[in-house]
Formats: C-alpha cells, sequence, structure tokens
C-alpha cells in the first residue's frame, strides 16, 4: 500500500493508537520539496557521487586512444566531475538534463554547458529547446532523458513518477514535527468524578494554565493525567521507516546504502557486495548509458565515449588475488599480464 493511501486507512481500517487527520488532497510536488525528505536527498547524492568519481575513456576501432579534451573537461569553468555530478542529478531529480553545446567555425563541438532543467522547455512542433530568453536549434543542444515513455517529449523520473507517495511521506514528516506545537494535542487530560458544564469547566482549565509555578492543587474530584506517548509513536518512526524504504525502492538504490534497516534481511559482506553491483547493473547504468550516448554524439564518426566502471565491478583485493594465483598456476595467465591487470609496472 502506498503511503498516500495510508493515511486513508481509517476509512476502511479500524483505528488503532494514534492515527493522523485525514489529507485533502495530493498538493504540488516540486524536487526541492521532494529533497526536503532525508531519503531522497540521500538517494540522489549518492547517485551524483558515484558517477563523478568515475573516469571516460574515448575508443576507436576497439583501441582506447587520447581522451578529447570535450571529453576531458567539457566545461572549462568546472572540473569533469563537476560536470557530471550536474548531469546525474538533473536526471535524479527531474528525469532530464540538457546539454548546450558550443561549436566553433567548422561546427565542431569544443565546450558543453550543463543547463538548469527548470528553465528549459522542449517544443515538440520544432524540436527546438526554449531557455530563458533563447532559443536553440536541433544540434545545438543535446536532452538527456532516464525514462523515455512514448508521446512524451521528456523524461520521467522517480520524483515526477511517484508524486503520491512522495507527498505522502512528506505529510508524514510535516506531521510528525509538529505534533507537539499543535493546538489539537493537549499536554494532558484535567477531568473530574463529578458533572461539569462548560462554564465549570472552562474555568478549571484557566485557573490550571494560569498557574504556572508552584504546586498544583486538585479539588471538586478533578484528577490530571499527562498524555505520554513513547518516542516512536510521537515521531511515527515505523511509518517514517517504512517510507525510506519505498524510496530506496523508488530511486534502485541498496537500502543499506540509505542507512535503512530492512526487516528479516541479514546483511553480511558478501550479499552487501552483491547489492552494491547490481546497482551499478540495474540502476546507475541507465544515467551512464545517457551521458556515453550523449558524449559519443558530439565526438568524430567512429570514436565512442565509455565509462571505466572497472573499480566498481571488480571484486576485493583477496578475492582478485586469489583468482589471479589460480590463474597463474593453471598457466592461462602470466604474471605480467596480472600486474598489467592491477595497473603494476612489469617487473
Amino acid at each position: 500500500m502506498g503511503i498516500a493511501n495510508w493515511f486513508r486507512r481509517a476509512e476502511t481500517t479500524p483505528p488503532t493508537g494514534v492515527t493522523p487527520p485525514p489529507r485533502s488532497g495530493v498538493s504540488v510536488l516540486t524536487a526541492d520539496r521532494a529533497m526536503g525528505l532525508s531519503a531522497v536527498y540521500r538517494a540522489v547524492s549518492i547517485w551524483a557521487t558515484a558517477t563523478s568519481q568515475l573516469t571516460l575513456d574515448v575508443w576507436r576501432g576497439g583501441e582506447r586512444i587520447d581522451t578529447p579534451a570535450v571529453v576531458r573537461q567539457p566545461d572549462l569553468m568546472q572540473s569533469l566531475s563537476a560536470f557530471l555530478e550536474e548531469t546525474t542529478t538533473s536526471l535524479a531529480a527531474l528525469g532530464n538534463a540538457y546539454w548546450w553545446l558550443h561549436k566553433d567555425d567548422r561546427n565542431v563541438v569544443r565546450t558543453i554547458t550543463v543547463l538548469d532543467p527548470l528553465l528549459c522547455e522542449p517544443v515538440e512542433a520544432d524540436g527546438t529547446l526554449r531557455y530563458r530568453d533563447k532559443v536553440l536549434k536541433p544540434g545545438e543542444f543535446h536532452h538527456l532523458k532516464l525514462l523515455r515513455v512514448p508521446g512524451h517529449i521528456k523524461g520521467l523520473g522517480p520524483i515526477q513518477a511517484a508524486r503520491a507517495e512522495l507527498n505522502g511521506a512528506l505529510d508524514l514528516q510535516d506531521y510528525a514535527s509538529g505534533w507537539f506545537q499543535r493546538g489539537d494535542v493537549p499536554p494532558g487530560l484535567l477531568s473530574s468524578d463529578q458533572h461539569l458544564n462548560g462554564e465549570q469547566a472552562e474555568a478549571y482549565k484557566q485557573r490550571w494554565y494560569e498557574d504556572r509555578e508552584g504546586v498544583k492543587v486538585l479539588g471538586s474530584g478533578l484528577d490530571f493525567k499527562p498524555l505520554l506517548l513513547s518516542p516512536e509513536d510521537a515521531q511515527w518512526l515505523e511509518a517514517q521507516k517504512f517510507s525510506v524504504t519505498q524510496i530506496a525502492r523508488l530511486f534502485g538504490v541498496p537500502a543499506h546504502l540509505l542507512l535503512a534497516a530492512v526487516d528479516g534481511s541479514n546483511l553480511t559482506y558478501s550479499n552487501i557486495q552483491q547489492a552494491d553491483t547490481a546497482f551499478i547493473r540495474w540502476t546507475l547504468a541507465k544515467p551512464l548509458r545517457e551521458i556515453e550516448e550523449a558524449f559519443t554524439s558530439v565526438l568524430p564518426r567512429g570514436q565512442v565515449a565509455r565509462f571505466n566502471i572497472d573499480a566498481f565491478l571488480r571484486p576485493d583485493t583477496a578475492t582478485r588475488y586469489s583468482a589471479h594465483k589460480t590463474a597463474i598456476e593453471a598457466g592461462f595467465m602470466t604474471v605480467e599480464e596480472v600486474r598489467e591487470i592491477e595497473g603494476l609496472p612489469n617487473l
């Protein structure tokens, strides 16, 4: 059940414990508002951090060549890692990223600028891109999309695809943070075993609040019971924990990277490593492939840009060395070949 529908459970399920108020409807969700959820911010940050630390190689005819300047540093005003970070953040938060291609007199792309996706509007009719007061023609920009949907000119991102669930998580967070500040949550219950009319009840209430200091004196059968909530109930920890798990699923990020515990899971070094590898293959591979193809499109024909993700996918040192030892003893690899794989000079 989605977190947005969780608030409407009271309509079909008898309430147990403290229940939040019904929601009037789903409000407008922006990327900035969604980033107010720590799990969303962390998920987007993980995407950007993973991408920005990778290197890009350029290949031609199956051989690696010197990296052209447009790939080595696309924007002269910032590093390659910052360029990749801005591109990935745009894709993760909005599902779209836009590059402004700056060409020389020979129509060769020399530099690239990452545009603010909130200020970009692609026009389907003529294939142009409206950015601020400029109109970029086809060939002057590149539009990167996270998830392509037929019939839609823009790509679909996680935040845009799950507005209702994220709105529900935000409402829950706001409700929990303002629990003790709202007037509908009394600090306690002042009761009496005698019949009180409205005026008497109001008078006792005012008298109770007026005497802020000293010893409280109760009479006329009055009894005060403080409203005590456990920290778990006061902050809706179980519900917020479930929200983090949903966000991890939405962004395709392993739960342990969001510091979220999954019930019934037993984390070990082996399955954590497998989860990290699956994250690279089935989540990060999409934005990485989108960036690779965008760079390839600005390179001369026959040249292909590829991320070097070997450092992410390669096993730990002990496992690699054990495999190398087996390969050398079996005779199908030499020490020199192993040293080359490990980036070490020849003996």
